[in-house]
């Protein structure tokens, strides 16, 4: 404890990696088999990428009010009630699994295609929603970091929240594949994935300090107006949206792709998004750690958009050796561009606004992340592997447009040197 009764910021680093790691370990555990459990609930690919578009959805609503409410009440409380949210959902999400396979509606439609509305997808759409409705997770933890973390160490420090991310996406896949191979199939991954949420739940309550409790509370209600009238946010809000729409085309359209055009299981599935973890924790290790030292964040956002809109193009052409290629330009590209992209926007949030303005972003993302899940389906659909282009044009503008933020890290540099 300092004189003021504050632990020590690095105590407080822990849990909140812990939590990060927990979250994707649940949502790691689940992509692999999602999209065959909605055909087996009578959903194709246009349904597959609705249920998909659920969590934003809903996120869209939830996200700038717990984000707010993080800034006035704290962060811990907030992040207690996202997790407990997560939670419920699995537990609805389980129910699937023991209702009658009933059919409510039928389609048949040149533009969605044919499919069948049964009662278990009516029930994983009202899980996927809940949990949007109450997943603010990353934009209070990314707040709560910025709370602990000084400047200079920022980008390294979300790096490492995108290791322990990616050390949960690491093992869910895996854990995924070889829980599916028992008789009771995808059952057991979502009991897992139920079970980590509880773990995460407790993990909140008894060992996560409150990130704000030795400032004073001068923080009052922030409109959606004000955080746009925020110098440069509004900017970094667009590259917000532009990277989560790309990225979702490409989360709706590769299992997709995987299952149709390169003929993969649950467990090739699991193994690949095993070994794309693996590839970015490496890059935001080690590589991070050493880049940081010598480049500037606005630098590595730059460089890391065009390699990872090369990774999109590499999956277009359907070769398994290069879909593994693919996997190390995403590492790579990824890697070191998120981590510096939420640095930045950290920075021009200031410190009073932090919880609003990562709520927003969460906003926006989710708005990016509804369109890119629906369109990815329908592209899909349309263009097959040629749907990873669109997915690459639109990273590719991130990279052109992430030229102007050049000025944004020269106006931050000059504000600390005052």
């Amino acid at each position: 404890m300092d004189e003021n009764g504050c632990e020590p910021k690095k105590l407080r680093l822990f849990p909140l990696l812990l939590i990060s790691f927990i979250d994707a370990l649940g949502f790691g555990i689940v992509i692999p088999f999602l999209v065959f459990l909605v055909d087996q609930f009578g959903g194709n690919a246009i349904v597959y990428g609705f249920i998909g578009a659920m969590y934003p959805a809903f996120q869209l609503i939830g996200a700038p009010i717990l984000g707010r409410w993080s800034d006035i009440h704290g962060r811990k409380k907030i992040l207690f009630i996202t997790q407990a949210g997560t939670l419920f959902s699995w537990i609805i999400f389980l129910l699937a699994f023991f209702t009658p396979l009933k059919t409510l509606v039928t389609v048949d439609s040149t533009v969605l295609g044919s499919f069948i509305i049964t009662i278990p997808l009516l029930i994983l759409f009202i899980a996927r929603s809940f949990d949007g409705l109450t997943g603010g997770n990353i934009a209070v933890a990314n707040a709560y970091l910025a709370d602990i973390t000084e400047e200079k160490d920022r980008s390294k420090n979300f790096g490492k929240m995108s290791i322990s991310a990616n050390l949960g996406f690491i093992i869910g896949p895996a854990l995924a594949g070889l829980l599916s191979i028992t008789i009771y199939k995808e059952l057991i991954p979502v009991l897992a994935a139920a079970l980590i949420s509880l773990v995460g739940t407790i993990v909140i309550l008894l060992y996560l300090p409150e990130s704000r409790q030795c400032k004073i509370r001068t923080t009052k209600k922030i409109s959606f107006r004000e955080v746009i009238g925020i110098k440069n946010i509004p900017y970094m809000l667009l590259l917000y949206f532009l990277i989560f729409f790309g990225f979702n085309i490409f989360y709706t359209a590769f299992p997709l792709h995987a299952v149709r055009s390169l003929q993969w299981t649950v467990a090739e599935m699991g193994i690949y998004f095993s070994v794309l973890g693996i590839l970015m924790i490496i890059v935001q290790g080690p590589t991070l750690s050493r880049a940081v030292k010598k480049y500037a964040d606005v630098h590595l956002a730059i460089a890391g958009s065009v390699v990872l809109g090369t990774n999109f193009v590499l999956l277009a052409s359907g070769n398994i050796t290069l879909t593994y290629l693919a996997a190390v330009f995403f590492a790579l590209g990824n890697g070191i561009m998120w981590p510096s992209i939420l640095s930045i926007i950290s920075k021009l949030a200031g410190e009073d606004h932090q919880g609003a303005v990562q709520g927003f972003a969460s906003s926006i993302s989710s708005l990016a992340s509804i369109l890119g899940l629906i369109l990815g389906g329908f592209f899909y659909e349309i263009f097959g592997g040629r749907a990873f282009i669109v997915a690459a044009v639109i990273i590719y503008t991130v990279f052109l447009l992430s030229f102007r933020m050049l000025t944004f890290e020269k106006k931050i540099q000059e504000e600390a040197g005052k």
